[in-house]
Parts: structure tokens; sequence; C-alpha cells
């Protein structure tokens, strides 16, 4: 009698390759002018997308989401969830105004952006410059992060 237990020798070790893939990495933050200290992790299972949370140390109030890296090939569709609770675009930030197009897209190449939610409903946007792009966030980078209230978050990211 023919049984499918053939199959669970190879289903198995793709999903242990799926999760050998996974990489993580930490960064630090502070809030401008000296304030809060903030904790950043992130994980990802792909070159160009993942999830992040950023913890105030002081307060431990933490803010999930997910980040994307831009590139060449990254479609301007696929960067909805960035605008989620900013409108459709997160203006007062240069080149996040009413292009949807190229200049979007060449001037944040190579860069890492997020929506960040706390569970309150509170939201953080991050814009990291990577120092090696071709690694993604495992080769390390810097930026910022922004609150509602326009309070800004100085990061970085050492490389893995």
């Amino acid at each position: 009698m023919f049984t499918k237990t053939w199959l669970a020798g190879p289903i198995l070790f793709a999903a242990a390759l799926m999760t050998a893939c996974t990489t993580t990495g930490v960064g630090t933050g502070e809030t401008r002018g000296g304030g809060s200290a903030v904790n950043f992790s992130w994980s990802s299972d792909n070159a160009t997308s993942g999830m992040m949370t950023a913890t105030f140390a002081r307060s431990g109030q933490a803010f999930n989401g997910r980040f994307f890296q831009i590139t060449s090939e990254t479609r301007y569709d696929d960067l909805q969830p960035l605008w989620v609770g900013w409108g459709r675009r997160w203006g007062g930030w240069p080149y996040w105004g009413y292009d949807d197009g190229p200049s979007f897209m060449t001037h944040y190449s190579g860069r890492v952006l997020a929506n960040l939610t706390s569970t309150t409903g509170e939201r953080l946007r991050c814009n990291f410059r990577l120092v090696r792009p071709s690694s993604g966030m495992s080769g390390g980078g810097e930026g910022k992060c922004q609150g509602p209230d326009g309070a800004e978050i100085d990061a970085t990211f050492p490389s893995a």
C-alpha cells in the first residue's frame, strides 16, 4: 500500500531551511534633547521586509510593526502598511508628498521605512539609511523615528 509518509522528510527539511534564513538584530535610540532611551529589535525572514519593535526604556511603552527596505524592485503598492494612521503619505518628510512614482523610490532606495503602532494606537514612523544596503538591516544603519506629536528619536543599528 502506498502512503504519504515519504513527504514528511522533505517538508521538515524545507521548514528547517526557512527557519534558518531568519535574521534578527537590535538597535538603540534616544529622543532628541536627551530624553528617554529607546531599544529597537527587528527580525526578517526575507531580504527586504520584516517586523520591528521600539520600546521606550523609561515607560516600557512598545511600538510594533512592519519595516520595508526600498530597492529598485520595490512596488509602491507594497508599501501600503506605511500609510496607516498617517494618511496616504507621511506629509512633512521630504519626498513623501504627492509623488507616487520614481522620485520617491529613487530618494528612498537603500533605506528602511517602518510604521510602528502601540497597543493604544499611537504611531511612530521611521526612516533609516542603511550602511550596506545589499546586506539589509544586518548591514547596520541609522536614522530617525517620529511620533504624532512631532517628537523625534535618533536611532542606530550596528552591523551584525
